[in-house]
């Protein structure tokens, strides 16, 4: 039985899961998990000293048989419909950190929106402005 999570730490959840899903927690992304919380206005009432712990606990949950399907359901579970635009995008923000993306971060992408049901437009111009936002020359 998993125990219900706040939206804070659902959207935390949605960035370790993406970052640890290739089985490699690059600094980079690591890096910009932290940049995410401090900025985005959804973090702005989150105590910083949280994340350790509450990854952690994600991680706990994804070392578990069906882990990564607990996370998603803990993760529709708590937050709001309004929200859920804020977790995918935030999830592409850790896949493109490191400028590579695995198949199994696609993998989780595709996973998360399906839970989600987030429609393809909404998904392609999300998708779109990561990669204006961390294209390189």
């Amino acid at each position: 039985m998993t125990s219900p999570i706040s939206h804070h730490e659902a959207l935390l959840f949605v960035m370790v899961t993406m970052s640890a899903v290739d089985r490699r927690m690059t600094d980079d992304e690591l890096r910009r998990i932290g940049q995410i919380v401090q900025t985005m206005p959804v973090f702005r009432d989150f105590n910083e000293e949280m994340v350790v712990p509450v990854a952690e606990s994600c991680g706990g949950y994804l070392s578990q048989e069906e882990g990564l399907k607990t996370v998603l359901d803990m993760v529709a579970n708590a937050l709001p419909p309004k929200l859920y635009e804020t977790a995918y995008a935030v999830a592409v923000e850790v896949a493109a950190a490191d400028l590579h993306v695995e198949q199994e971060e696609l993998r989780f992408l595709q996973m998360l929106r399906d839970t989600l049901n987030l429609e393809k437009l909404t998904v392609a111009a999300i998708e779109r402005g990561a990669r204006a936002r961390h294209q390189t020359l």
